[in-house]
């Protein structure tokens, strides 16, 4: 039997400076001070053993993914609007309800007594009042837990694919408003993809982007058996099974494996019937996983790296500093080094992550159009810094983990009509997986184009 999340070790351990609760609620803090705009969590959980740290990482996760789920749910149980609610109250709140409904090895009475004293002491006495009545209203509302679930207005879909079904239809009558959100995603994004890829897909991607992510392997470089893995479905890569501390030891032991989603991992390997590069620019190679791939793919190119966020590139420089074939260059030095000689440039271009929510559940909450045209100017700048760096025949492998056209295919018009660069080859790899589902089924949304010179 599973043990459960209690609060024992939260308030008998000594000397501790915060329980899991406290570290989850903190970050959730930060999250409601910015809302919509959330930036990647940060978890306090030092000082915290394997198990607390474990709740507070689920409780945050889970109220960052499903905040707009939450949120449904919160409604019903407040005299006044969610959105009217001082910061600390909204956390205290979506972390609770997060754990009765969401979580199936909390126990109830240990969500509510927790955020009820954690509200009494960090916002104000009163306030553990309110705390109280509003989660056992969501209590009252929670049924089951467990079921299968089939898309009713009473039912929460879990990261397992299981459901917790309620007392109550809260859920919207208007299936693609009710899939918007069961799976936290602004209702705009959900009607883009419909009109841009069909109602399948649209489900596809929202129901994939609650999944957990498996932590996958490229290993199509491997020289001998990757421990702890089981075959993914797609070609060259596996799903590790092993924990975080082998995981840090297998890394650390070999350079022929590395972290990579089985969707990252396309693009590089599908131009290598086109291109033949001696020099290749990486020119948004952040800390090197498609460094890595370009050298294992174009064993005889010599490899210049460079990212524009200092800390990336210093990470960049560590990981490379003994290889032999690929250099780490700052930016500012890689254009009168290259200039007119890169027979491919690498562009990993920022985007806005729609097509992997799974991994960055926090961006989903930015997605629309302001961002996406901000983005835009972005990449649209990169691959203009890009041609000057290009031999005669010379390409551009053009990357997004975006599945907006306005960061796909816009841009390559845009190439096209400015700079005189074609579209050799392109590819756009819808998401793949659902909650429940086994992980070797599942893999990011990507996207990749070979421009070469008209």
């Amino acid at each position: 039997m599973k043990p459960r999340y209690g609060q024992s070790s939260e308030s008998n351990r000594p000397g501790a400076s915060h329980s899991p609760r406290d570290a989850a609620i903190r970050a959730i803090c930060e999250h409601a001070r910015r809302f919509p705009d959330l930036l990647p969590p940060k978890l306090a959980v030092e000082g915290l053993d394997a198990r607390d740290a474990s709740l507070a990482k689920a409780i945050h996760d889970s109220t960052v993914r499903r905040w707009r789920t939450l949120c449904a749910v919160l409604t019903l149980c407040l005299s006044r609007p969610f959105d009217q609610l001082e910061p600390k109250m909204k956390a205290v709140l979506l972390a609770g309800a997060a754990q009765l409904l969401l979580l199936d090895r909390v126990p109830d009475h240990a969500a509510v007594s927790e955020s009820v004293a954690w509200a009494k002491r960090h916002i104000r006495p009163k306030a553990g009042g309110l705390v109280n009545a509003v989660l056992r209203r969501v209590q009252k509302l929670t049924a089951t837990k467990g079921g299968h679930w089939e898309d009713r207005r009473d039912q929460i879909l879990l990261s397992d694919g299981r459901s917790c079904d309620l007392t109550s239809p809260i859920f919207p009558e208007d299936p693609v408003d009710r899939l918007a959100v069961q799976a936290s995603l602004p209702t705009g994004i959900v009607r883009r993809w419909i009109d841009a890829q069909g109602p399948g897909r649209a489900r596809q991607a929202a129901l994939q982007s609650l999944c957990i992510a498996p932590t996958v392997l490229n290993v199509s470089a491997a020289e001998a058996p990757v421990p702890h893995c089981t075959p993914h479905s797609c070609e060259g890569s596996a799903v590790f099974t092993g924990s975080l501390s082998e995981l840090a030891s297998l890394l650390d032991a070999r350079d022929d494996v590395w972290v990579q989603d089985a969707a990252s991992a396309r693009a590089i390997p599908s131009v290598r019937e086109l291109v033949s590069p001696k020099l290749i620019v990486d020119l948004c190679a952040g800390r090197g996983t498609k460094t890595r791939q370009l050298a294992a793919v174009f064993p005889d190119a010599e490899i210049i790296a460079c990212d524009v966020d200092r800390a990336r590139a210093e990470d960049l420089a560590g990981t490379f500093r003994s290889h032999r074939r690929v250099r780490v260059m700052p930016l500012r030095e890689v254009l009168p080094a290259v200039a007119g000689r890169a027979d491919l440039v690498l562009l990993d271009v920022p985007c806005s992550n729609s097509g992997v929510l799974a991994r960055r559940p926090e961006a989903r909450y930015r997605l629309g159009r302001e961002q996406t045209r901000r983005l835009a100017q972005i990449q649209r700048q990169l691959i203009a810094d890009a041609v000057p760096m290009l031999s005669a025949d010379g390409a551009i492998l053009y990357s997004t983990c975006s599945l907006e056209p306005e960061e796909d295919a816009e841009p390559l018009a845009w190439a096209h009509q400015w700079h005189g660069l074609r579209t050799a080859c392109s590819e756009l790899v819808w998401p793949s997986g659902e909650p429940g589902a086994a992980s070797e089924t599942y893999h990011d949304g990507s996207f990749f184009a070979l421009l070469v010179r008209s």
